[in-house]
């Protein structure tokens, strides 16, 4: 028991084990716990990825958007087609006919149409 008392103090009295010991909290606090770590570092590289994929996207809706501002202020025809399709705007002597495939729509109808109100 004593001898290995001995070696345990000679250990923690050695310069290796201090080097060793200062070097792994060195790394744990660097690569984990400091608020410039690796952990976080790699964490924002993450958001900014995906940050960027998000201004890609806008970007394009951006340019989508300007096109077609672009063709309303030059072309009349292309406000009356968004009329007639969006809105279902008609002139007086049109009828409109709004077909859809939407089977719950249908299923929704069916459903009100067959209760009975007491």
């Amino acid at each position: 028991m004593k001898k290995v008392k001995q070696i345990v103090m000679s250990v923690l009295r050695s310069n290796i084990f201090k080097y060793g010991l200062v070097l792994v909290i060195g790394i744990v606090f660097v690569g984990f716990l400091d608020e410039n770590s690796v952990w976080a570092h790699l964490h924002h590289k993450q958001t900014i990825a995906d940050l960027k994929e998000e201004i890609s996207f806008y970007d394009k809706a951006y340019q989508r958007d300007q096109r077609r501002i672009r063709e309303l202020q030059t072309n009349p025809k292309a406000m009356e087609k968004i009329a007639r399709e969006r809105y279902f705007m008609k002139t007086s002597d049109e009828d409109i006919f709004v077909l859809s495939d939407d089977e719950e729509y249908y299923n929704q109808k069916r459903v009100s149409s067959d209760e009975t109100v007491e």
